[in-house]
């Protein structure tokens, strides 16, 4: 029988937070995501050090998630002629009748019509982008010094993060990231590049990352503020 979860310690905004602790971290942080909102702390952190920490974040955390409250989209409706974001372009999509799975023709995607759209269009994405990002993923290491850390490159559909990368050096990248601006799908795989030499946030980490990317400040802010609209619906 599984174990009940148990309750939240803290609220904001009327969102629970939810508490994330890793014997790997050194700081606390608060993330926030529309809907959500996660505190991430070292395992050892006293309860009435996060309370503190969490209280001292509540008015800029309560401010972000009214702002995305604010900025929530109706669900995407893709229908022939729909314009589509790749990594930069838009891209048209047609309803092909007879065509049995999604393929780009030029500057369109060509699509089986029927109810499995959605997933037809996610298929594609995900096979389109995977060779991109592990071949960005090989530059940034190799650019870093650390090509021999490098495992295996995927793809992802969890909604809690758009990145990750292992001890082993192993990363995973949201396929949904194929919808974002080229630059913003540049800086998240950078972002886990660097976690190559560096499994943490600390200033060292941020240099490695400022090194090959100067701007990274923009697009990370970029994806704070619209992020969001790249999920799918």
């Amino acid at each position: 029988m599984p174990r009940p979860r148990p309750a939240p310690l803290w609220t904001v905004g009327g969102v629970p937070v939810q508490l994330r602790r890793s014997p790997r971290r050194r700081t606390l942080a608060l993330q926030v995501r529309p809907g959500e909102v996660v505190l991430h702390a070292p395992t050892r952190t006293p309860e009435g050090t996060l309370a503190a920490f969490v209280e001292s974040r509540r008015e800029w955390a309560e401010r972000h998630l009214r702002t995305f409250a604010a900025r929530q989209t109706p669900a995407a409706q893709w229908y022939d002629g729909s314009p589509y974001p790749f990594l930069g372009e838009t891209l048209t999509l047609r309803l092909v009748p007879g065509v049995r799975q999604a393929q780009r023709v030029g500057n369109e995607v060509h699509l089986p019509p029927g109810p499995d759209l959605a997933a037809s269009l996610e298929g594609w994405s995900r096979a389109a982008a995977l060779p991109l990002f592990r071949a960005w993923v090989e530059e940034y290491a190799e650019a870093l010094g650390a090509r021999d850390r490098l495992g295996r490159v995927a793809l992802s559909g969890a909604r809690t993060r758009w990145g990750s990368c292992t001890s082993r050096g192993d990363i995973r990248l949201h396929w949904a990231l194929s919808r974002a601006p080229r630059e913003v799908a540049r800086y998240v795989v950078l972002h886990e590049a660097g976690h190559l030499l560096e499994l943490n946030h600390s200033p060292r980490y941020w240099g490695h990352v400022a090194r090959l990317m100067p701007e990274h400040a923009r697009w990370r802010r970029w994806l704070r503020e619209q992020g969001h609209t790249l999920w799918p619906s």
